[in-house]
């Protein structure tokens, strides 16, 4: 077997009597190892045997999650209120399943990750995606507005993590990319919606938190967090003029985010590619958040 070496010399100086000598260490080798199999980097983006949960999942960003999943191999469970649209979904997505659930209730969010087991066995990665916000000055927010927006933003994050992470602590790994935003990082006014922005906040240092309790037991917990992207909360930017202006002015890629530039980002975090990353916020914004 070939073998390749690398050669370091050692120069060790030192202060004797007021006067500085110095001696050389001999040399040191380094040996690499030559490959016996051609390099397969797109390998490791793989998610063949995986099972995958993906919440919110009947529309916008959190259907093509789904899709990009089952894309890359894995099983992908499929959950929302809206069950029409997840019959669809799977409909096109050969063994992948459909649970039809409200997030925002608690009884839901158990019934769906027992009914993944149940039918799987095992949950390899889960996407925390479902959420909800709207553009509304503070001082017109209610208190059961809020409230409702952290239950499902926040206290459903944290829940399905901790009904998923039992389950991927057991079996010592999985995945946790919980979906964010990069109003998570910045205020999100003009586009007034403090609910939001301190929902994503929430959600950016709980996964810091969930990352520092599992990293050891071999599960990673990572924020993706998107700019501005077509979903059904900014329905009507791609074609306003005034927050076309206002994208174009604060990006430093002057422009929207298109639905496929978050498929290896959502890859990266989800398999063995992203396997040293952990308790991260992925930031997927055109350079919104770089000023």
């Amino acid at each position: 077997m070939t073998k390749c070496a690398t050669t370091c010399v050692v120069v060790i100086c030192a202060d004797v009597d007021g006067g500085l000598q110095c001696a050389r260490r001999p040399p040191a080798t380094h040996t690499v190892e030559p490959m016996t199999a051609p390099l397969d980097p797109l390998s490791l983006f793989r998610l063949d045997g995986h099972v995958a949960l993906v919440t919110g999942a009947s529309s916008g960003l959190g259907e093509r999650f789904a899709r990009v999943l089952h894309a890359a191999g894995a099983t992908v469970v499929v959950a929302a209120r809206r069950a029409e649209r997840l019959d669809a979904l799977v409909a096109e997505l050969p063994g992948a399943v459909a649970v039809a659930a409200d997030l925002g209730v608690a009884d839901d969010r158990e019934r769906l990750v027992e009914s993944t087991l149940d039918r799987c066995g095992r949950i390899d990665v889960l996407v925390n995606n479902a959420g909800v916000g709207s553009p509304v000055r503070v001082e017109d927010e209610t208190l059961d507005w809020f409230r409702d927006v952290m239950e499902l933003n926040v206290t459903a994050v944290w829940h399905l993590s901790q009904l998923c992470g039992a389950a991927m602590v057991a079996a010592g790994s999985g995945s946790i990319i919980n979906i964010g935003s990069m109003l998570g990082h910045v205020a999100s006014t003009p586009v007034k919606q403090a609910h939001y922005s301190a929902s994503k906040g929430a959600v950016v240092n709980l996964t810091r938190e969930l990352a520092a309790q599992w990293g050891r037991k071999g599960v990673r917990v990572n924020t993706l967090s998107p700019g501005w992207f077509e979903s059904e909360m900014t329905a009507g930017m791609e074609s306003d003029p005034s927050s076309q202006a206002y994208v174009e002015a604060n990006a430093l890629l002057p422009r929207m985010g298109a639905a496929d530039e978050l498929d290896g980002a959502l890859l990266l975090l989800a398999s063995r590619a992203g396997g040293y990353i952990t308790g991260h916020s992925l930031l997927v914004d055109g350079g919104w958040t770089a000023r």
